[in-house]
């Protein structure tokens, strides 16, 4: 009989490891690293687990004292093609910034260049390239890079520590931008998630410049007053008195460091001229310049910055996607704002040198996991997202002049008013009660009425009506339960007032639990314990809606946020990386946005009706963006991994019993993003056995309770004499715990099994046996 193959953890050992380290790889010294992310917080029930990722191999090399990660290996079992996991490695290797990538089956290896995009291979894994190789490689000018110096004073910053206990992408962002200013280059740009540490990374450069001598007078240039006291707290650890902010009052030219906004520069102005800028300081007068959320600001605001030091090294940060996708059929003016931000940065700053997408930042457990819930909102028979409100649709309601309150015919208003416009040209109080009431009801259903929520409104007066609408559902709720109610409870915070209540909002677990804006606090302010944010206004711009929806991401560890709930009136989801293909439709022509003032209406009594509401499972894809689905289209992709993988239920029964297979089987799954207690949890399943859910979704089994398997047994159990006591002990514990329960190594230490008479009492019946006739199908206990 021929050997078994080896499967993954085996081949790593007996045939990677020993390859690796007879071609000169030491194991001692983290050349030879295994990087594990904590992986997203996976809701179950009211609690939260990990489920966490590892890269099987990452290469370091030492460098000037360093190590220098220069390549990620993917491994897999014997029996797999050894270019298996291809498309996996290449993107460990973009996200830990290497520029080699491997698969490997423990026999033959592939290599990809990241640089140049070349590929070889199969070639036999005593073949593979020993450090001193890719050393060389890495130095040597490939793929349009410049060689890389060891020697020359541009290189120095890269052989210095980063800061201990920083995360895997912002060593690798780091090293990026060093790497890229030690070959030459003086334009970067660093794309990363809204709370992925952008400040840290430019506050880590910055320090690691300056340690070498490098930097000679830095500016960090944001675009408003909270983000500059965020930068100055992290700058000011590093740098001490050293770095300070520039007022109108104050250039703060002896700082080494200098922090401003573009307002206190005056380049928010047309009359450069006279500009605080240009008054305080000359041409190239700062070597190093980091521009804070480029995305978010016109071109000309700061590109003057740019033109007046155009020796200085420059380097963008942005939250947002670099590929911008226009949804709909003609461009508008939000389009044509975010394809040209978008073309001014790749035009100035090239290719970005590093990327940590939002999709990634959440599958690395690094930022909270995301659910959307999705409506769709019918005002007068027509769907609004699409269709707007259509002037005859509203005969026989009651319309009046917003200001004055005055009645009005129905020929005052337009024949047609598009979705952008409702709830500024045209108020609809029935519209804004129904979506109110519908949003507050699934508060109460996903945890009560006291979760911090942000509600994104299209004008101030629509923000005021949807407080006083929610705080009325409250109202009517805590009278029907007797509670206590919290004042204020739902605020209004814009720009004209409420923003005293954001240090409420932020931390306060008494009052101000739902928000209500416009974009104030889109950005620059943060509220990590947000659990909800609402979309009641209509957004064409991909740019505007990931700045709101960074407000949600951050974990947030004293309130216990892992996880935050997209609640979409809007259809502004369609803006995410990967839309929702099952909810996107052709979009219509439009008739164009007004260019001039309309006068405001309100309309009552008009038919509203929301539907849908299906919660949808967030995942990160193959290619790293997000994908959305629904909880049937969750477990077709789980059906279609096992049928992939098993041939049939005896073997996967067989597979499940083996705790290192049943191991391999969910790691298999959760590597593409699949993660059965989430489905478990999502289909109120929470008192079945993880074995149950896949049967049913493999092979179409009827799925029972724990404790209905356990007690289906009882018979079985009689028959066993002695050893009956423990074995009902034993199937009790499944029944609390499932199958895992069983293959603790303190299940005989158990009161209930030891009372019974220990694992001793079983005689010639083992847990095994035990486990076999718990999960056995309807046709074997029919037979």
């Amino acid at each position: 009989m021929p050997e078994p193959s080896l499967n993954e953890a085996d081949t790593r050992a007996k045939l990677i490891d020993p390859a690796l380290h007879q071609r000169g790889w030491p194991e001692a010294g983290d050349w030879i690293h295994r990087e594990q992310t904590p992986g997203p917080f996976l809701r179950l029930g009211s609690e939260y687990v990990r489920g966490g990722k590892r890269t099987d191999y990452l290469l370091q090399i030492r460098v000037q004292g360093i190590m220098q990660p220069i390549a990620v290996v993917e491994a897999k079992p014997e029996d797999s093609p050894p270019d298996e996991g291809g498309e996996q490695a290449k993107r460990d290797a973009r996200l830990h910034h290497v520029p080699f990538a491997f698969t490997t089956n423990g026999r033959q290896f592939h290599e990809y260049d990241m640089r140049t995009g070349a590929a070889r291979g199969p070639l036999p894994l005593d073949k593979f390239p020993t450090w001193e190789e890719l050393r060389d490689r890495w130095l040597a000018p490939g793929g349009g890079t410049a060689p890389l110096n060891l020697a020359s004073d541009d290189a120095r910053p890269l052989w210095t520590h980063p800061r201990e206990g920083a995360r895997y992408y912002q060593r690798a962002a780091r090293r990026a931008a060093l790497e890229a200013i030690a070959r030459g280059q003086r334009r970067i740009l660093l794309p990363l998630a809204t709370g992925a540490g952008k400040t840290w990374i430019a506050v880590s450069i910055l320090s690691a410049l300056a340690q070498t001598g490098r930097l000679r007078r830095a500016l960090f240039l944001c675009d408003r007053d909270e983000l500059r006291t965020q930068a100055l707290g992290a700058l000011s650890a590093q740098f001490k008195s050293d770095a300070a902010k520039a007022t109108t009052r104050n250039p703060e030219k002896n700082a080494r460091v200098i922090v401003a906004t573009y307002q206190t520069l005056g380049i928010d102005k047309d009359d450069d001229d006279a500009s605080f800028l240009t008054r305080h300081y000359p041409e190239n007068y700062f070597s190093h310049i980091i521009i804070d959320e480029c995305h978010r600001s016109a071109w000309g605001k700061w590109s003057e910055v740019l033109k007046r030091n155009p020796n200085a090294v420059q380097i963008g940060l942005t939250a947002t996607p670099r590929d911008i996708d226009i949804d709909g059929d003609a461009l508008n003016v939000d389009d044509i704002d975010d394809l040209r931000i978008t073309a001014d940065n790749r035009d100035y700053f090239g290719e970005p040198v590093y990327e940590y997408p939002i999709a990634q930042a959440m599958q690395d457990g690094y930022l909270a996991a995301m659910e959307i819930v999705q409506s769709d909102v019918w005002t007068a028979n027509t769907l609004d997202r699409l269709d707007g409100v259509e002037r005859e649709r509203l005969k026989g309601s009651r319309i009046r002049e917003a200001a004055s309150g005055d009645d009005r015919p129905l020929e005052v208003l337009r024949e047609q008013y598009s979705p952008g416009t409702l709830e500024l040209d045209l108020l609809l109080p029935d519209r804004v009660g129904a979506m109110s009431a519908d949003l507050f009801q699934r508060l109460l259903e996903s945890g009560g009425p006291h979760q911090k929520t942000l509600i994104f409104c299209n004008s101030i007066a629509h923000a005021n009506a949807v407080v006083q609408a929610i705080n009325n559902q409250y109202v009517e709720w805590c009278s029907a339960n007797g509670e206590d109610c919290v004042e204020p409870y739902a605020f209004t915070c814009t720009s004209e007032g409420g923003r005293d209540l954001l240090a409420d909002l932020r931390g306060s677990r008494r009052r101000a639990f739902v928000a209500a804006t416009v974009d104030l606090i889109t950005t620059g302010v943060d509220v990590p314990c947000l659990q909800n944010l609402v979309w009641f206004r209509y957004i064409k711009s991909p740019i505007l809606f990931h700045q709101m929806l960074g407000r949600g991401t951050r974990i947030d560890e004293p309130s216990g946020k892992r996880h935050f709930t997209v609640y979409d009136y809007t259809d502004a989801t369609r803006l995410l990386d990967t839309p929702l293909k099952q909810r996107r439709r052709e979009q219509p022509e439009r008739p164009p946005e007004p260019a001039e003032e309309f006068e405001s209406f309100r309309v009552e009594d008009v038919e509203v009706r929301i539907e849908g509401g299906e919660r949808r499972i967030g995942i990160a894809a193959a290619d790293g963006r997000l994908e959305f689905l629904t909880l049937p289209e969750y477990g077709q992709r789980i059906a279609a991994e096992l049928l992939d993988d098993t041939s049939d239920l005896d073997e996967f029964r067989d597979r499940w019993l083996a705790p290192e297979q049943r191991a391999a089987l969910l790691q298999r799954l959760e590597e593409r993003g699949l993660n059965v207690g989430v489905y478990r949890s999502v289909a109120d399943r929470l008192d079945t056995d993880h074995y149950d859910i896949l049967a049913a979704l493999g092979w179409d089994e009827t799925i029972r309770s724990r404790v209905e398997r356990a007690e289906r047994i009882d018979g079985w159990i009689d028959d066993q004499g002695a050893a009956a006591p423990v074995l009902t002990a034993l199937a009790n514990q499944f029944g609390a715990d499932g199958t895992e329960a069983l293959e603790s190594q303190a299940i005989g230490r158990l009161p209930a099994v030891r009372d019974a008479g220990g694992l001793q009492s079983l005689g010639g019946v083992t847990i095994i046996d035990l486990k076999r006739r718990l999960l056995a199908t309807d046709e074997e206990w029919a037979a």
